[in-house]
């Protein structure tokens, strides 16, 4: 068997905060050399999942994208000490549940829009490549906000409509630390429900009235990640890539101009890294909007 978790990272960005950081290895696969979601999007651009822990307790959020990296973070957090575990799912997405079997025994907390997302797409996850299957569902529900208590340290869950419309973030307030799952994202966003970016776009201000410290998303830069984080202009880079993505999306000069260009504002204030596989996202994203855009103006003609 492939030993998938070689060249996983423990990061700790934070005191009692771990980043568990695989990928962005330069012509590394784990699973296959055929085209698979796991090295082809969540391995080539970098996944982290979080735990927070304090005494016996941790709190995990997402279980990574796999079975072998759950296993290595359950193990990690049992050599700690960690007698009680609760997770937490930022979102339906297969790089953020494919572990979730591993946790199958402890809370698994998410909201009724992810549980729902997940039953929608039982079917599809299980014929993924690779498959996750058996889906293991989260078996406590919260809407819109819960807070929790890790030990003495309080969490709190925050729903937001940012990459997907089920979107939880962790957000520790005494230290002003936010867990963004794929709500942030560096280089760049990817646009996984092109017609929801409106709604994106409000939300991402929303979350940054929440003026955050420290930013840890679950694709970034490793370095970053373990120096302690983003600071918030994360939020304002990915804001400024949607918003500037609708507004030239019909332009034809679009298609000649790299991402570097396109986000050279950004990487010039160091709110963002460039790393060129997210040139594929971005091609990724022009072509889904535009594909949205053309699909609703359709209906119009024809509703």
């Amino acid at each position: 068997m492939t030993n998938f978790t070689e060249n996983l990272r423990i990061l700790q960005p934070a005191p009692g905060v771990f980043a568990y950081y695989d990928g962005r290895i330069e012509g590394k696969r784990l699973h296959s050399e055929e085209p698979n979601w796991l090295d082809d999007g969540a391995y080539s651009l970098g996944t982290a999942s979080y735990a927070v822990v304090c005494g016996q307790e941790a709190l995990v959020y997402d279980t990574h994208i796999s079975l072998q990296h759950a296993r290595f973070v359950r193990a990690h957090l049992e050599s700690l000490g960690v007698l009680e575990i609760e997770v937490v799912l930022s979102h339906w997405h297969s790089d953020h549940i494919a572990g979730n079997q591993v946790f199958f025994d402890c809370p698994i907390i998410a909201n009724p829009l992810t549980a729902l997302a997940m039953v929608d797409n039982e079917a599809d996850l299980a014929k993924k490549d690779p498959p996750i299957a058996p889906l293991i569902l989260p078996n406590r529900l919260f809407d819109k906000r819960l807070s929790l208590t890790v030990g003495t340290r309080r969490v709190e869950l925050l729903q937001f409509d940012i990459h997907s419309a089920d979107g939880t973030v962790l957000w520790l307030p005494e230290e002003r630390l936010l867990m963004a799952g794929d709500t942030l994202e560096d280089t760049i966003t990817y646009v996984s429900e092109p017609e929801g970016l409106h709604r994106h776009i409000a939300d991402l201000e929303r979350l940054d009235r929440l003026a955050p410290r420290h930013i840890l998303p679950n694709h970034g830069r490793p370095e970053q990640i373990a120096a302690g984080g983003y600071d918030r202009g994360l939020i304002a880079a990915n804001r400024l890539y949607l918003q500037r993505l609708l507004a030239q999306i019909d332009d034809p000069a679009l298609d000649r101009q790299s991402l570097k260009d396109f986000v050279s504002g950004e990487i010039a204030e160091g709110w963002i890294f460039y790393f060129e596989p997210y040139e594929r996202v971005h091609r990724d994203n022009i072509n889904a909007v535009r594909a949205s855009k053309a699909e609703r103006g359709l209906a119009r003609k024809t509703g």
